[in-house]
Formats: C-alpha cells, structure tokens, sequence
C-alpha cells in the first residue's frame, strides 16, 4: 500500500505537462545548408514534414503554416542569424491566429525559450517538449508514466536555474530559506534529486517484476521475437497479421506504441511464440528521452531474434534505417542478435514490382498478408537456429514411457497412432539437450529428422 502510495504522488499532474486546450502551430524548420550538422540522407523538406506529422498526431493541435529558414549553426543562442531571425519574428507576428510555434530543434534552453515567447509573443516549443507531450498522451501503464516523468527531470533543472537567476536579478541576490542553511536552488535540486531517485527505484522494481516473468516465459521454452522499426513503419499491423490478435489496433500515427507489449503467435510447424511490440525510433531524439526508455528497450536483449520493420515507401527510409540500427548498437545487444536479424520491408502494396536491393530483405504488405508465408518461415528457420531446437519426428512403442517422456521434456506437435503394431509417429520440436537425453534413454527408437 505504501509503493502504491508513492507511485500515486510520483504519477501525479506534472509541472511541465501541457494544456490539454487547442492549439494552432506555426512549424517552423531551421536548415542547414551546409557543414557538419547537414544530414546527407535527408533535406529541410523532409525533417519539417516530419515535424508536421509529430503535430498532427496530437489531438487538438492544427498546424497553420510551416516555414523553412536557413540557419548556419543551429545551436547560437536564437538559432538563426540576425536577418533571418529578423524575417522570421515580423512572419509570427503578422499570424495573429497562431499560439504556438514549434521550432524543430533537439531542445533549446529555458532562457532562450523565454527570450523566443518574448519576442515572438506565443508559446514555443522545442522537439523534446513535443516529443514529451506526445509520450504523455500515450502513455497507459504505469511504467511509461514513470519513464516519462524520469525523462522530464532534465528540463525540471533546467527550468530551475532559469527561475532562480531571475528571482536573483529582481531580489539583487540569493536567499537562504528560513534560516535553514540552504538556497532556495538548494532546496529545489535536493526535492528533485529524491523525486529522480524515488523514480528511478519504482523502475527497478517494476523491471525486477518484468525479469520474474521473462524467467517464467524462458521455463515454458517460448522463443521472443522482438519487432522493431522507426515510429509508424506497421510493427503493430504486422504482429496483428502474424498472430491473428484482433484486439491489436494499429493507429496511424507516430509513438502509437509506448509500452513493451507482448503477443503470442505459431509458426507454420505449429511452434508458438511471442512476438514483443516495441517504441518506435525518431531521429533527433534528446539522449535523457532515450535513457528513460532504456528499461523498456533493455527487453530486446532478452530476445532470440529481432525483426526489423522498414516503412519502405518512406523518403527518409535510409535515414530511418540508419537510425534504427545506431539505437541498437547503443542497447549493446549480443552480436549474434544483430547478425541474424530479419530486415523487413513493408508496404510493398504501395509500390508497383518492388523488389528490395538489400540482401536477404523480404518484401511484404501487413496490412494485405503479402509476403507472410516466407516471413513465417524465415523466421522459424533463424528461431530453430537461434535456440538450438529441432523439429524432428520419431517413431514410438505406445506401451512405453517415450510418448510421455516427450510430452514433459519436448512440444509434441502431431500424434499419429499406427494401431495395428501398437506405435505412432510422433512429430516434436526438441531443444538439443532434450534430444541427447532422448537418444540416450531411447536408443532403439527410430528417428526421421
């Protein structure tokens, strides 16, 4: 009851959660137009689409116009020049029906916010704010509320100094708190370090709990398939297709999916498994939002195989790609779990005679059923592989024990009794310990791989 409690007050309204009102947005994408900072893969038009799309998932929230202004170093204090940042300002002020502008960068400062709303007189928002909001209107379990008010403590600091060095400017100083020998930054950075550790503690045992079934799973011998993709490439359609599910509802739109979700489907010699729905992946995305997921993400490793969904019909989908795989070599996965990854294109449907360039990718439709059949089988190859399990069939005497040795130590899939002599063939998917034990118990009884 008292975990319970705490959760409760470490769940409750948050500072930084935004108004649930409407708001009507200019988007507005600062370019690069060349040095390090200029991504190869995409352009301005592209990365203020994507922005675009990150708005229109939000309910409530309109976009009213989008403007493209060329910045040479996005990380100066106003982000653009002072000509542009000139231009830009008169732009805003003339949208009199907007009240929010989206600047599609990482983050920006509290200060720099401020001094942004000043200037422009409406609300700014930076990706992390958005991105932050978007977690907060997905968010079902208590585990992502938790991940997301961890996410959010890096912007609490930040606020904080901002708050506390004008509270100096106007009182010409800072105050101790009642005598109590500390600052109110102090005091402020202290209730915050508790409330980060508090959270922190809540994760660990809700991943403690998590790690108590991931054992159970593993004793019952069920192979984990984790599916993962950029934000919005079908990993939902695509488990819903695999597994039949019909409560699964894939939504239209970015980070659907905030929580590890777990689906139980057969490949085509009836072995079953369980296919895991995971975040989707963004580009930009601040390291702290990452960090905070990383509890959600860190079930991938526990994984026997990982499928990789592309969104093929996507113009950014080699950025996409590349994103994908940077997030996963930064989770330190096992080599063997990146190297037999399955890559998948999806929404072939949509592109006529598509045939993928990439080695060993299959091309399939989720939402049409294109392709399934090789998928299914591809993966109960890379699975039988991975796990070191054979499907093999062997032929039994019904009056001895192997028929139920097998039934405890192996998943029997089919019994075909051969009445006349007292036997029956029976087909078994067996890990290798089980089928060394088998021989050596059984050692006269006939084997057909």
């Amino acid at each position: 009851e008292e975990d319970e409690a705490e959760l409760e007050e470490l769940l409750g309204p948050s500072p930084l959660a935004l108004d649930p009102g409407a708001q009507r947005v200019a988007v507005v994408h600062p370019a690069v137009k060349w040095g390090p900072r200029k991504s190869p893969l995409t352009t301005a038009e592209l990365q203020i689409a994507e922005a675009v799309a990150l708005v229109d998932s939000l309910q409530n929230w309109t976009v009213i116009d989008k403007i493209i202004i060329p910045t040479k170093n996005p990380d100066k204090k106003f982000i653009f020049g002072k000509g542009n940042f000139q231009v830009l300002t008169e732009k805003i002020k003339k949208m009199t029906h907007v009240t929010a502008v989206f600047l599609n960068v990482e983050r920006i400062s509290s200060l720099t916010k401020k001094e942004l709303e000043d200037a422009w007189g409406v609300r700014v928002f930076d990706r992390y704010t958005v991105v932050l909001h978007i977690f907060r209107c997905n968010a079902r379990t208590k585990e992502a509320k938790l991940q997301i008010a961890l996410a959010e403590i890096p912007l609490l600091r930040s606020n904080l100094k901002n708050e506390v060095s004008q509270l100096d400017q106007q009182r010409g100083g800072s105050r101790y708190i009642m005598g109590s020998g500390e600052t109110f930054m102090e005091t402020q950075n202290r209730i915050l370090k508790e409330k980060e550790l508090k959270i922190r503690n809540a994760l660990e045992k809700l991943r403690r709990k998590r790690s108590l079934l991931r054992t159970q799973r593993r004793k019952r011998e069920f192979p984990i398939i984790s599916v993962m993709g950029y934000t919005n490439c079908g990993k939902t359609t695509l488990i819903k297709a695999l597994t039949g599910e019909a409560g699964l509802q894939p939504r239209d739109q970015l980070f659907a999916t905030l929580d590890i979700t777990a689906h139980a489907g057969y490949l085509p010699s009836h072995m079953a498994v369980i296919y895991v729905d995971t975040i989707g992946f963004l580009t930009d995305l601040p390291h702290s939002l990452v960090e905070s997921f990383s509890a959600t993400l860190e079930e991938v490793a526990y994984s026997d195989l990982i499928i990789h969904v592309r969104d093929i019909t996507h113009p950014e989908t080699i950025l996409q790609k590349a994103t994908v795989l940077s997030v996963l070599k930064n989770l330190n996965l096992p080599s063997h779990l990146l190297d037999s990854m399955i890559e998948v294109h999806n929404k072939v449907d949509l592109i006529e005679r598509y045939k993928p360039t990439e080695e060993n990718a299959l091309a399939i439709s989720a939402l049409h059923g294109r392709g399934l059949d090789e998928l299914k089988e591809e993966i109960e190859n890379k699975i039988l592989a991975a796990t070191g399990k054979k499907i093999l069939t062997v032929n039994i005497n019904l009056e001895g024990p192997q028929l139920s040795w097998l039934y405890k130590e192996a998943t029997v899939q089919e019994v075909e009794v051969i009445p006349e002599d007292g036997t029956a063939r029976v087909k078994v998917i067996i890990s290798n310990s089980a089928f060394g034990r088998y021989k050596n118990r059984f050692p006269n009884s006939k084997i057909f791989m």
